[in-house]
């Protein structure tokens, strides 16, 4: 008889409750980001609109694109990963 195993897999999540609670707050403060802004001598509240905005900006174009132009995109995106 074959028993195959299967190799136990990374999780991107952490399993323990509380650490998936800790990384969830980490991720909505963004406080590792603030810290890098500052150290780099910029201006925290500027990081975080920019941010804000990066966040938004490629739902807001793809819903303002016409069905013509977002299969014009795909086509020509798809064509550039052929030729790789």
């Amino acid at each position: 008889m074959y028993i195959q195993c299967m190799q136990e897999r990374s999780r991107k999540n952490p399993v323990d409750i509380n650490a998936l609670a800790k990384s969830t707050v980490d991720d909505a403060t963004d406080e590792e980001l603030l810290q890098k802004a500052v150290a780099d001598g910029k201006n925290p509240a500027a990081v975080m609109l920019g941010r804000l905005g990066g966040l938004k900006g490629g739902k807001a174009r793809a819903k303002k694109l016409s069905a013509q132009k977002r299969k014009q995109i795909a086509k020509k995106a798809a064509e550039a990963r052929w030729r790789k």
